[in-house]
């Protein structure tokens, strides 16, 4: 099995910061995929929560990004746009 391992985030926007909270979240997306510090899946619910799906490439990966400037540039913005609703940290494949 690979380094890579799975964190979701289950978000939704703040009232009437859907549009500036998918824009923040498209350009954390850029710097994760830029970066090579992983991938991001994003999908909305029947609800309208969002659910992220970011796979990262390695620990060290998710490390990196979380002492990157540009990361934590967005984080800071999105912490005014989004309300969090669950997080799992770091899902690891069991292979079937």
């Amino acid at each position: 099995m690979s380094q890579e391992y799975l964190s979701i985030a289950i978000w939704e926007p703040l009232p009437g910061l859907e549009a500036v909270s998918l824009e923040t979240m498209r350009e954390l997306n850029s710097i994760v995929s830029r970066k090579q510090y992983g991938r991001d899946l994003l999908y909305r619910s029947s609800d309208a929560h969002y659910i992220l799906l970011r796979y990262w490439n390695s620990e060290q990966a998710r490390s990196s990004a979380q002492e990157d400037p540009e990361v934590l540039r967005c984080w800071a913005r999105l912490g005014n746009e989004i309300k969090i609703l669950k997080v799992y940290e770091k899902l690891q494949e069991i292979g079937v």
